[in-house]
């Protein structure tokens, strides 16, 4: 009987196995809500295990991840205001994703951007179910949205175009999230280019193709070499600066490619300080000025 038992629960580990190692997300939720006075704190703590249950067990995609392949992320969420007669929150998102550089302690960011938009409804004890064909609910749709951007451009960092499908996933809730009330600010088309829908549609956008090439090129031909070969991987990332141009050229008023050097401009001023010929440092210098002349400070250090 033990054996029978034992077999059982052996097959069982086997059946549940593939689902357990398939979730994609590696996520971490925060939830500051010091602005808010005189509400219980429970309703907070409830609503952070949940968003963070839903990003860490939903499985995203078809692809099979192993835990140590899972993708690193955070979820900071301020509570400006919380309306607990009709449960209602108006919130800031803080949004990063990070990616092991190969043979390196080292992590580098993927995506990062602030959603001052993040306004939905929430009950305690409310349980979240998401089905992309049917966006009826705020906070899903707003996570689940995060949560295929993220998953996107992190394949894009491992191949060329990688992401793809799961970048359409996103536009696709994008697209189905336009007839929500509570963050319709952030979806609504053509509003805002940097806000949800914008980002999206801009890095589906036949023109910002170069953006996604940048990706790949930046990451895996530059950062994940530079362990074996400095002077290889900085040339690889000196190439992708040319993608990055590009990109702004073929679509000025994207707000992808600035965005891209807000999270990067420690990273690139690190790798070129001091580094590189007169004529590569002043071509780089005048690229990243003409896409974000705000983080002059630190081109200047390139320069």
């Amino acid at each position: 009987m033990k054996r029978v038992a034992l077999t059982l629960l052996c097959l069982l580990s086997l059946v549940l196995s593939p689902m357990v190692q398939a979730q994609e997300l590696n996520a971490r939720v925060t939830i500051n809500h010091q602005q808010v006075q005189g509400t219980s704190t429970s309703v907070f703590e409830n609503m952070e295990q949940t968003i963070k249950d839903f990003l860490n067990n939903t499985q995203w995609t078809n692809l099979q991840f192993q835990r140590q392949e899972r993708i690193d992320c955070s979820f900071n969420i301020t509570v400006k205001m919380y309306e607990d007669n009709d449960n209602l929150f108006t919130c800031n998102l803080v949004v990063q994703a990070n990616r092991p550089v190969f043979n390196a302690s080292y992590t580098t960011t993927t995506f990062s951007i602030t959603d001052t938009s993040f306004n939905f409804e929430f009950k305690e004890f409310d349980q979240l179910n998401f089905r992309i064909e049917v966006i009826d609910n705020d906070l899903t749709a707003l996570l689940a949205y995060y949560a295929y951007l993220i998953i996107g451009l992190d394949l894009d960092t491992m191949s060329p175009l990688g992401g793809t499908e799961v970048l359409q996933q996103a536009r696709m809730v994008a697209n189905n999230a336009q007839s929500l009330v509570r963050s319709a600010k952030g979806w609504k088309a053509f509003d805002d280019y940097k806000n949800r829908y914008g980002i999206i549609n801009d890095y589906l956008d036949g023109g910002l193709e170069p953006m996604r090439q940048l990706m790949y090129k930046y990451h895996r031909e530059g950062l994940d070499v530079m362990v074996e070969n400095v002077d290889r991987g900085r040339a690889a990332i000196l190439e992708s600066m040319d993608l990055l141009k590009e990109a702004h050229q073929n679509k000025s008023m994207s707000m992808v490619p600035q965005v891209w050097t807000d999270y990067k401009r420690d990273e690139i001023t690190y790798i070129f300080k001091g580094k590189g010929t007169s004529t590569e440092k002043a071509g780089m210098y005048e690229t990243l000025m003409n896409i974000n002349s705000s983080q002059s400070a630190y081109w200047n250090q390139i320069k």
